[in-house]
């Protein structure tokens, strides 16, 4: 199901500036049971990405009754939503006022094997790197072709995620996830301020740390660290947890905390 501005649609017009410039916004959360998960920290998520684009932002009451609509019928999917600036003229210049384009979509929950969240994955290291932009840092903008490139760099079905660095070598997440390293039985997450996606399931692990008496701090994580921590888990709000098996040089055998930070997730669905 498709949803544009609230009626079954696939299509969007040609001078859409999501388009033409990437000029827009978008999320990705999961319906399970006929439930939105962590509805509330998606919008709030979705809200701020507007507002540091000055989008205005639909209101949460209608976004919620379109992904539902989208979703009926469908206990277990992914749902999307792309917030667009709208139809603009030629050039840059942003339209006064805007009229965003709003997108509601949802899809069959992708199957992935089950090894992937136990014993780990194999992850390909980028040579794609993430330009530093900090005005856009954290923010899920529809600029993602460095993400698009680096995903092209393999085809081999297994190799699940790709790990993308900065100009400087230090580890910024994942094609599609954030990331968060093992040190003496901490954790910790890449700083994000000058590029990189702030993520609602990597949010989650650093408010749930915490409580659950584990470290967890946010630093720069160069590449060397990376490949020296006791664990590398990958996290987003489709996949959930995957622990790193194979990167690099280096392998991996154990990785409890992946199995801890999973069950705080599972029983933590807000």
């Amino acid at each position: 199901m498709i949803l544009v501005n609230g009626a079954a649609a696939d299509t969007v017009a040609a001078n859409d500036r999501g388009l033409a410039y990437g000029d827009g916004v978008f999320r990705t959360l999961t319906v399970r049971g006929a439930r939105l998960r962590c509805w509330g920290r998606h919008y709030r998520k979705l809200e701020r990405d507007c507002a540091a684009l000055a989008i205005p932002c639909p209101s949460e009451q209608l976004l919620r009754r379109e992904v539902e609509a989208a979703a009926q019928g469908q206990p277990e999917c992914v749902a999307k939503i792309i917030v667009t600036r709208g139809i603009g003229a030629r050039g840059y210049a942003t339209p006064r006022p805007a009229l965003p384009t709003r997108i509601v979509m949802t899809s069959a929950m992708p199957v992935h094997p089950p090894e992937f969240a136990t014993t780990g994955v194999c992850v390909h290291l980028c040579a794609t790197r993430l330009a530093v932009q900090p005005r856009l840092a954290g923010i899920k903008h529809l600029n993602r072709l460095e993400n698009v490139l680096a995903r092209a760099e393999w085809q081999d079905a297994g190799t699940a995620e790709g790990l993308m660095l900065d100009p400087e070598n230090n580890v910024i997440g994942g094609t599609m996830s954030n990331l968060f390293i093992v040190e003496a039985g901490a954790l910790v997450t890449p700083e994000l301020s000058r590029c990189g996606v702030a993520g609602v399931t990597r949010e989650r692990v650093l408010e749930a740390a915490p409580v659950h008496g584990i470290s967890c701090r946010v630093e720069t994580v160069s590449l060397e660290r990376a490949l020296q921590a006791e664990e590398i888990l990958f996290v987003n709000s489709v996949i959930g947890v995957w622990p790193v098996r194979k990167l690099a040089r280096r392998e991996w055998t154990r990785m409890p905390h992946a199995a801890h930070v999973r069950q705080w997730l599972e029983h933590e669905a807000n």
